[in-house]
Parts: structure tokens; sequence; C-alpha cells
């Protein structure tokens, strides 16, 4: 599925919101703000896959950088879904949708830099800490 933030129902948003909260602030106990105020911008586009009972299994969103970039986020997998690729599949759909004369950038967990480096992208910068999760900036040629 994919939507901007104006067309998703109020059950959709919950479900997106659900799973990132269950993974990035519960299971991975990181207490920050998980909502931003990037998912309302306009052009921000929100992928994911349903689960076969209704929740959502995988999730990643698109958002418009300054410069004409774009930036992928908030790439996350349910636990009882992992292993399968959905984040790949997510991110191919998400390059694609992107087209590829625009750069993208996406900061990485260290232990994920090589799912993303099957998408071409290369870690551009030093590793630094972000709540407690060794993270690295990575980017993608446009």
């Amino acid at each position: 599925m994919i939507s901007d933030f104006a067309s998703l129902s109020a059950a959709d948003l919950y479900r997106l919101l659900q799973l990132r909260c269950d993974v990035f602030v519960v299971e991975q106990r990181c207490p920050y703000p998980e909502l931003d105020g990037r998912d309302t911008e306009p052009g921000t586009l929100h992928l994911w896959l349903d689960a076969p009972d209704g929740s959502v299994a995988a999730y990643l969103r698109v958002l418009d950088e300054p410069g004409g970039g774009a930036r992928i986020g908030r790439v996350v997998t349910a636990a009882a879904h992992r292993g399968r690729g959905l984040a790949g599949r997510l991110l191919a759909e998400a390059i694609e949708r992107i087209g590829p004369q625009r750069e993208i950038v996406l900061d990485a967990q260290t232990g994920a830099t090589g799912v993303y480096g099957r998408f071409g992208f290369e870690i551009c910068g030093p590793a630094y800490d972000d709540e407690g999760i060794e993270h690295v900036p990575m980017r993608r040629a446009g």
C-alpha cells in the first residue's frame, strides 16, 4: 500500500504508528518523540505491507529533502515478519517511486547497512549514537 498523509484512513494511520512505536520505542527501548511532524508534510509517502491478520508487517516513509533529494526513513518490520525480505520489497518500491534522478539519503542502524548496500546506498559519514543505537548516514546518488 502507498499513501500520502491526507489519504490515510484513521485505521491505517493507527496501524502504521502502532508498528513504529512497538518497534522503535518499546522493543528498542528508545523513548523519543516518534511523531516528529514529518509524516504530514506535503510530498511524504507512506509505504507498507499488510500481514494476513490485518496488522502491518513492514513500513517505511519517503520524505522530500531540501535541494530536491529524498529521504527514506522509519524502515521497520514487525518481529513476526522479519527475515522474509519485506523491507527490501518496500525499499525497491520506494526507490522506483523516487526515480533515478534524485539523490536518496537515509540514516541506517549499522547492522542494517548491508541491506541498504544491496540497493546502491553507500556510507557517507561517521557513525553516531541515536538513542543508544549506532547509526551511519548513507546515500544513493541520483
